[in-house]
C-alpha cells in the first residue's frame, strides 16, 4: 500500500465521527492508565496472574472484530479527519501520550501536558526519544498548518538538561517557508524553562504541491 493510500476517505457523517470518538477514547484512556498501573503496581503474585488473565481476556474479545494493519488518517467530505491509531495523538492508541495541541492565531502551536512513568528514560527522567517525538509532531502539525500536508523531513535536536517527569509545554513556530520547504523552530519546556530545542525542515510531497 503506497503511503497516499493511507489517507483514506469515508462517507462517515462528522457527528458519528464524533459519536465513536466518545466511544473508543475512555477506552484508549483506560489501556493508558492500565499501562501506568502496570509499571507501578505491588501486587501479590496471585494477584499479578489474575489481572494477567484478565487483561488477555480482554485482548481476545477486542480482536474478534478488527481491521488489517494500520489505522491510517480518515476524512470526510465535511473537512473532518482523524487519525486515531497515530503514536502521538491517536485517542485509540493506549501508547500515545495524553497530547492535545492548540493554534494560536498568529499560526504557532502550543501544548501543555503531564508525563508519568510510561514516558521514563533515565532514572525519574523524560525520555529523550519521547521528547523528540512530541516536538517532530506539534512541529509537523504546525508546518501543515501553515501550508497543506506536509513529512518530516530533518530534525536537529538539542538537549539542554535532562527533563523531569511530570508537567511539560511544547511550543511550535514557522520561521519561514521556502518553495516546498516549511522551516519551524520549537521548545519542550518544563517548570524550570527550557529544556529541549529543535529546529527542523517539512516538506510538501509533490502529491500535494498545487503545482502538482
Amino acid at each position: 500500500m503506497s503511503l497516499v493510500e493511507h489517507f483514506r476517505h469515508e462517507d462517515t457523517p462528522s457527528a458519528e465521527v464524533e459519536r465513536r470518538e466518545a466511544l473508543y477514547g475512555p477506552l484508549g484512556d483506560s489501556v493508558r492508565a492500565l499501562v501506568d498501573a502496570t509499571i507501578r503496581t505491588e501486587l501479590d503474585e496471585v494477584a499479578v496472574r489474575a489481572a494477567t488473565a484478565e487483561v488477555e481476556a480482554v485482548v481476545a474479545r477486542l480482536r474478534a472484530s478488527q481491521i488489517d494493519g494500520a489505522y491510517g488518517l480518515r476524512y470526510n467530505a465535511e473537512g473532518r479527519s482523524w487519525g486515531w491509531g497515530n503514536a502521538v495523538v491517536g485517542i485509540r492508541n493506549g501508547l500515545a501520550p495524553p497530547l492535545a495541541t492548540h493554534r494560536a492565531e498568529s499560526g504557532a502551536m502550543y501544548a501543555e501536558l503531564a508525563l508519568g512513568a510510561a514516558y521514563e528514560g533515565a532514572p525519574g527522567l523524560l525520555h529523550t526519544g519521547v521528547g523528540a517525538m512530541l516536538l517532530d509532531h506539534i512541529m509537523g502539525e504546525t508546518a501543515s498548518g501553515a501550508v497543506r500536508v506536509t513529512f518530516t523531513g530533518t530534525l536537529t535536536m538539542r538537549c539542554l538538561r535532562g527533563t523531569p517527569l511530570g508537567p511539560i509545554r511544547l511550543d511550535a513556530r514557522v520561521d519561514r517557508i521556502e518553495g516546498p520547504k516549511v522551516y519551524v523552530l520549537a521548545t519542550l519546556s518544563d517548570p524550570d524553562g527550557v529544556a529541549m530545542e529543535s529546529d527542523g525542515v517539512f516538506i510538501v510531497p509533490r502529491w500535494a504541491r498545487p503545482e502538482d
